[in-house]
């Protein structure tokens, strides 16, 4: 019986320990992408410039209706994540 109690606990704090790591990997990750953007905001006009570029090609090229939305939700995104970044 203790065995099989040990084993158990064993089991659960593997499981949790695995868990903690994939976190603290995601946690990693997404920091280094908040870093990036971050510096692509910092200062630079690329990315705007970029955005516009992606508008004048979808109008250039009939672009469907749904590719005009999200090239419109960008700059709102681009706001949000530096608002983000700016108060992290």
């Amino acid at each position: 019986m203790y065995s099989y109690i040990h084993t158990k606990v064993s089991v659960l704090q593997v499981e949790r320990e695995a868990r903690e790591r994939v976190i603290a990997s995601l946690h990693r990750e997404a920091m280094m992408w908040m870093d990036r953007f971050a510096f692509t905001l910092n200062g630079s006009q690329k990315l705007p410039r970029l955005l516009n570029k992606a508008k004048v090609i979808a109008n250039m090229y009939s672009a469907p209706e749904e590719v005009h939305r999200l090239l419109n939700y960008c700059p709102l995104m681009i706001d949000l994540m530096a608002h983000i970044i700016r108060n992290r």
